[in-house]
């Protein structure tokens, strides 16, 4: 193997083999662990060997297959939350070094090493030591709220409570907002509760979650809606859940298809509708950084909500939870 440059041009010593364990998903529910071509980094790139990732939602559509999608997929795709101890960089890599424990933004993290480029890290800190940290959902929590203007005195709906929807339950609670959590399982709500939700509302009958959030509200409704699903008729309840002149957030990943909604209903309110969604990795970055310092500061308590671990071989096991969601099921880790 070569051997890689650190950004002091101090040849790092170099003893690992040329391969590793990585997960390729081979057609629609198949996955194998094979062995790959251990990744080298690139000038401004620095390698991980991996810790964990987490499993996010947006892999179902791979994983159960859709018509555009292509196999096999390359090794360790879609794995992208990826945390670990940095082992090599490239040239001109200045921000981090070998023995740096950091959070990534990286692509093919269902493996033991991926490569990032290096302004696409970021340390974690020695109070954060052992911990678990898919960094990208947790940036992306931080994202939402900050789009989302919770402030004190607010009343805030949060629609569908996973990972994602508990950490807005504990974000907005600690702005000092009242929050309603809305969600299917019964599970989810007690999550919601555990995470501070002052109610928690049965996602069944639309008319009736909207009668019960008008009486819980006096007839005004929510300043603030998050819709965390993904889903439609969700989306449409949360404009129905959101007060005049309010906020109607759409954090829930819409991936399957295009959307009807209400437009009658949020012109008429004069609604503020917000995409959540960041497309600028650095953006990403910002939100992991908070994440980071919420975590340290006991504002966000992620380890919670961590349910499910799993082992690179158990990785089938991993996504066939992710996708029927078992009860008791709201984040799932893949450890190396």
């Amino acid at each position: 193997m070569q051997e890689t440059l650190t950004s002091q041009n101090k040849v790092v010593a170099d003893t690992l083999p040329t391969t590793m364990k990585a997960a390729v998903i081979t057609a629609p529910r198949s996955v194998e662990v094979q062995e790959a071509v251990l990744p080298e980094p690139e000038a401004g790139q620095v390698r991980l060997r991996l810790e964990g990732c987490g499993l996010c939602a947006s892999n179902i559509p791979v994983w159960e297959g859709r018509d555009w999608f292509s196999y096999p997929v390359a090794a360790g795709n879609p794995g992208h939350e990826g945390w670990g101890i940095v082992d090599a960089v490239g040239k001109g890599v200045e921000n981090v070094q070998p023995g740096d424990r950091v959070a990534a933004l990286s692509y093919h993290s269902y493996a033991q090493y991926d490569v990032a480029d290096a302004d696409k890290v970021i340390k974690l800190p020695d109070s954060l030591a052992g911990m678990p940290f898919p960094g990208e959902p947790l940036g992306c929590a931080m994202n939402i709220f900050r789009r989302s203007d919770i402030a004190e005195g607010q009343t805030v709906a949060i629609l569908g409570v996973g990972f994602l929807g508990a950490l807005l339950v504990q974000l907005a609670k600690n702005a000092g907002a009242r929050v309603i959590a809305v969600s299917q399982r019964d599970f989810s709500l007690e999550v919601a509760q555990a995470s501070g939700a002052d109610e928690v509302i049965k996602m069944d009958d639309h008319y009736k979650i909207i009668e019960k959030v008008k009486d819980l509200t006096n007839g005004k409704f929510c300043e603030r809606v998050v819709e965390c699903t993904g889903k439609e008729w969700p989306l449409n309840l949360a404009g129905e859940l959101t007060a005049e002149r309010g906020k109607l957030i759409i954090a829930g990943f819409h991936q399957d298809g295009m959307r009807q909604v209400n437009i009658q209903l949020w012109n008429w309110r004069g609604l503020d509708v917000i995409n959540a969604h960041e497309r600028d990795p650095q953006e990403y970055i910002k939100g992991m950084k908070e994440a980071v310092q919420a975590v340290e500061k006991g504002i966000l308590d992620p380890e919670q909500l961590y349910t499910h671990t799993y082992t690179l071989d158990q990785i089938d096991k991993a996504f066939d939870n992710l996708t029927s969601r078992p009860d008791g099921f709201v984040k799932a880790l893949i450890t190396y």
